[in-house]
């Protein structure tokens, strides 16, 4: 693994970064009704992924960094649950849900791996 300048620098916050372009571009498509339910909470939750991974690569406790990391987590899953409602709905086509699922399938598994590589740092 390379040195890390920055959190620009991480596979983890750049797909962050595409599931929340991703989440916005399905969620142009959501019903009006919907701009201040399942729209505001999917984007708000998309959001909060690359952003808490940034803040927590910018603390200097790996136990901030750590946290950040499983709000980061919390926030994935959240998506996913409101992804699927919006598919039950009618709001997201399978192939837009199957392709968004996949992303945050491959984003667990790197806030996963960091996760394990940082708590191998703690005393």
């Amino acid at each position: 693994m390379g040195a890390v300048s920055s959190f620009r620098d991480l596979k983890v916050w750049r797909l962050g970064v595409e599931i929340s372009l991703a989440v916005y571009r399905v969620t142009t498509n959501f019903p009006d009704h919907e701009r201040f339910g399942l729209t505001a909470q999917l984007r708000r939750a998309a959001v909060s992924i690359p952003s808490n991974v940034a803040e927590g690569n910018a603390r200097e406790s790996t136990k901030d960094y750590l946290r950040h990391l499983s709000i980061a987590s919390g926030s994935l899953a959240e998506i996913e649950t409101q992804l699927l409602i919006a598919t039950e709905l009618g709001f997201i086509d399978t192939g837009d849900y199957d392709d968004l699922i996949s992303l945050c399938e491959e984003e667990s598994r790197m806030l996963r791996s960091l996760q394990h590589a940082l708590r191998k740092r703690l005393p």
